[in-house]
């Protein structure tokens, strides 16, 4: 170690003279004046010509077209008609008459139960219908010839009567050993089997109506002197994305939830089809008015500026005007315009940030097409 140490003190020794000879090369004015001021030159004659020459810019034409005022919501589908079969009265099952995911007709039998008892009670009540109609028929003729008394001939016409409600009673009661369908729907899946017993009320099966949904959705309490049934709507969902669906509002719950503060709609919208189920979330786009001339420009052409303020270039004669705007809604990349624009005019849409008031610039010809296109 002590035989590289003079060797470390030389370099630097060395170093620190090449500093001290750059420093004062740097320190002289010659220098200074030789590489900073012709460095220089150069800037500033760029600076003078930017400021003469036009800025290419795109541009693109304030636009009217028909646009709607609508407020956004999510929703649940529901179907039009849901309900879960139960029996009235308790029994063994003897027969299924679906399969799990059947598209069922309105009164056709779904499910039996064992109904030998009360076949046998309605076989009963009939023999005693006929006997009882023979009776009132010999009392009829018997009273026509002034055989019985008036009271006999009512007492066998009670009888009659009595026994055609013990048809009824006894066909009724034979009824509910089928549970029949109340409406066209489709059925859900089971979780019974035939063998199986069941008392009343017991869940049998789930029968849903989709052929028309409807969709249960809620709006901020400030929107409802603008919403009424018959308005339309746009429905989306995941399960199918990028697709719409066309729904109207068909009902408005009178009660504004105290909670929330919001108001229950239900709209409902054709599926014809059953590509839409009962469950799934839905995104729910309610248009509360349409307005046929609205002024629009892209996105792009607006510059925020401080105070919440935002304007736009226009171009005219050449030159950039900067104006104030006050935007509206915005959908689809283009936004509002309130005041501030009239229709026709060019808004610059790119190189605004190389732009002042008054600049002159130089509209790219094949851009502008494209924007006035469109």
């Amino acid at each position: 170690m002590s035989s590289r140490r003079p060797l470390v003190v030389a370099l630097c020794v060395v170093g620190l003279a090449g500093l001290a000879a750059f420093a004062w090369y740097a320190n002289q004015p010659g220098s200074r004046n030789g590489v900073s001021q012709s460095a220089g030159a150069p800037q500033q004659a760029g600076a003078g010509g930017g400021q003469n020459a036009p800025v290419p810019v795109e541009v693109a034409l304030v636009a009217a077209r028909a646009m709607a005022d609508d407020v956004t919501a999510v929703g649940s589908l529901v179907s039009n008609e849901s309900v879960v079969l139960r029996p009235e009265v308790a029994g063994r099952i003897s027969r299924i008459a679906f399969r799990d995911g059947d598209a069922v007709k309105r009164g056709e039998v779904l499910v039996e139960l064992d109904a030998a008892v009360q076949r046998a009670e309605l076989q009963q009540a009939r023999a005693n219908l006929t006997l009882a109609e023979a009776n009132f028929r010999r009392t009829e003729d018997l009273f026509a010839r002034k055989f019985v008394s008036q009271s006999s001939r009512d007492n066998a016409r009670a009888e009659l009567e009595l026994a055609r409600a013990g048809v009824a009673l006894a066909q009724a009661r034979l009824e509910r050993t089928q549970i029949r369908a109340p409406f066209a729907g489709v059925v859900g899946i089971r979780s019974v089997s035939p063998g199986d017993y069941v008392k009343d009320g017991d869940a049998l099966i789930n029968l849903e109506d989709i052929a028309t949904l409807k969709v249960d959705f809620r709006l901020p309490e400030l929107y409802l002197d603008r919403v009424k049934p018959g308005q339309s709507l746009e429905l989306a969902s995941d399960v199918l994305p990028g697709e719409t669906f066309a729904a109207r509002v068909d009902a408005i719950d009178p009660l504004v939830d105290a909670q929330g503060r919001a108001v229950r709609l239900r709209a409902s919208l054709p599926n014809p089809d059953g590509r839409l189920r009962p469950g799934v979330f839905a995104r729910v786009r309610l248009i509360l008015a349409e307005r046929p001339e609205v002024l629009v420009v892209p996105e792009a052409a607006l510059v925020p500026a401080p105070g919440n303020v935002q304007f736009v270039y226009r171009v005219a004669d050449g030159k950039a005007e900067r104006v104030n705007v006050t935007t509206g809604v915005r959908r689809e990349a283009v936004v509002e315009i309130a005041s501030g624009l009239a229709a026709g005019e060019q808004v610059v849409t790119a190189g605004q940030l190389k732009l002042r008031d008054g600049a002159p610039v130089k509209v790219l010809q094949a851009l502008q097409n494209t924007a006035a296109a469109r």
